[in-house]
C-alpha cells in the first residue's frame, strides 16, 4: 500500500479527494465519482459520506443533459443530485498542498501500465505531473503497434489515482520523428519547458536534431 494510502485511509479516498480538490467548482453524482475513480457506488457512497460530514463536501442539486430515448441527436436537461467541494473548508488550502506534492502514482507503475498497451520507446510526463498547470501537455507516448482501447484503459487507471483528466499525445516512432524534425510546436512545448522522461528506448538523443528515421 502506498505511503499516501496509508496516511489517509485508503486509496479509494485519496482518489475521491484529489478528484474533487482537483476540480474545484464541479458537481458529481455518485456514479460519475465511482467511474472516474474507479471505486465502487458503496465505497463513494461511504467516503461522500464521511466527506460531507466534516465539511469538504456539500451536496447540490444541478442540471445534466441527457439523451431522449428514441430521438437521434435530441437532448434534455435532467435533475440531479450529486456533490461538489466545499470552497470554505477550513483545511482546504493545507489539503491541497499536500496532496499536490504527494505523488500518487510511482514513475515505474505509470511505465509498467503503458508498457502494456505495445512496444513504448519513449514515455515523457509534464504539465499535471510536475505541477505546472501551464503545461498543455501531461503525457507523451512514443511507439509502435500502440492499441488505442489498451491506451485509453491505461490512461484512465492513472486518471483514476491522480484525480484529474490527463492532456496526452501519441505518435509512432516514425511520425514523431517527422514531427521533431520540422520543429512541431506541440513537442516543442512539451521540450522546452520543464519535463521528466521516464523511459527512452530510442537509442538516440530525442531532444535535438538526431532523430531516428
Amino acid at each position: 500500500m502506498e505511503t499516501l494510502d496509508i496516511l489517509l485511509g485508503g486509496a479509494h479516498r485519496v482518489k475521491i479527494l484529489r478528484l474533487f480538490v482537483f476540480n474545484e467548482g464541479d458537481t458529481f453524482e455518485l456514479k460519475d465519482i465511482a467511474r472516474r475513480t474507479r471505486t465502487t457506488i458503496s465505497s463513494t457512497r461511504k467516503e461522500t459520506a464521511m466527506m460531507e460530514k466534516v465539511g469538504l463536501l456539500k451536496r447540490r442539486v444541478f442540471f445534466t443533459s441527457m439523451t431522449r430515448r428514441g430521438k437521434k441527436g435530441k437532448t434534455a436537461k435532467k435533475k440531479a443530485r450529486g456533490f461538489t467541494l466545499n470552497p470554505k473548508f477550513k483545511y482546504l488550502t493545507a489539503l491541497r498542498t499536500f496532496l499536490l506534492t504527494a505523488a500518487p502514482i510511482q514513475h515505474n507503475e505509470i511505465v509498467k501500465r503503458l508498457n502494456t498497451t505495445g512496444r513504448c520507446k519513449l514515455i515523457v510526463i509534464a504539465g499535471t505531473f510536475i505541477q505546472d498547470v501551464n503545461g498543455n501537455v501531461d503525457l507523451l507516448i512514443v511507439g509502435d503497434n500502440i492499441s488505442e482501447p489498451r491506451l485509453e484503459r491505461a490512461v484512465r487507471d492513472i486518471e483514476a489515482k491522480l484525480g484529474r483528466e490527463l492532456r496526452y499525445a501519441n505518435f509512432s516512432t516514425h511520425d514523431f520523428a517527422y514531427r521533431m524534425n520540422i520543429y512541431d510546436k506541440l513537442l516543442r512545448d512539451i521540450f522546452d519547458y520543464p519535463h521528466q522522461t521516464l523511459l527512452n528506448r530510442l537509442g538516440r538523443e530525442y531532444n535535438g536534431g538526431d532523430i531516428p528515421q
